[in-house]
């Protein structure tokens, strides 16, 4: 992890987006209302409990830690040799530019927008779904590092610690956890 991320970035908003299915791509919006606790209003992902069909099958009783998914504009740059893809359409409620989310520790806290308080609780897994959208696009989005490690790169989860209206636009102000990092996992 790089420990040189600096507790003052600044990011923006560029997209917002929700669905209330279970559809793989959100459609984008003027604006969404996050709620504490809850996640996106309106979207199928919305409650205090996981909504993830994997995960309501598992136990329907885990703490919803996926409320709201944010990925980087910058992945869609990396992959538009391979793929064209717009904001919304691998199911991230916020697209945002300027912050390397996948460089951000567990617990780091992004302030979005006026009032909007967001905790990242870790990384999305991707899964076969993302294959249906576009195929071949699951392995586009993992790598490994020079460990063998993998590396999800289709975006990070977080939960809501304080409800806000965010719209494209919106800065966002990353404010890191008390060192030691701990390195963001798949939530």
């Amino acid at each position: 992890m790089n420990e040189e991320i600096k507790s003052s970035n600044l990011g923006k908003v560029i997209a917002v987006s929700l669905s209330d299915k279970h559809t793989f791509s959100k459609e984008n919006r003027q604006s969404i209302k996050l709620v504490k606790g809850l996640g996106v209003e309106g979207d199928a992902h919305y409650g205090s409990t996981v909504k993830h069909r994997s995960r309501v099958a598992q136990n329907p009783n885990q703490p919803n830690l996926r409320q709201v998914h944010l990925i980087h504009s910058e992945l869609f740059e990396e992959l538009k040799n391979l793929f064209t893809i717009e904001p919304g359409q691998m199911g991230e409620n916020i697209t945002t530019i300027g912050i390397n989310l996948l460089e951000l520790p567990t617990d780091t806290i992004l302030y979005i927008g006026k009032n909007a308080i967001v905790k990242i609780t870790g990384l999305r897994n991707p899964c076969a779904q993302i294959d249906n959208f576009k195929p071949g696009l699951l392995k586009a989005v993992l790598d490994n590092d020079d460990n063998g490690n993998l590396i999800r790169k289709a975006g990070i989860m977080g939960i809501i610690l304080q409800s806000g209206e965010v719209k494209p636009g919106d800065c966002i102000h990353v404010e890191l956890p008390p060192k030691p990092f701990k390195k963001l996992d798949r939530v």
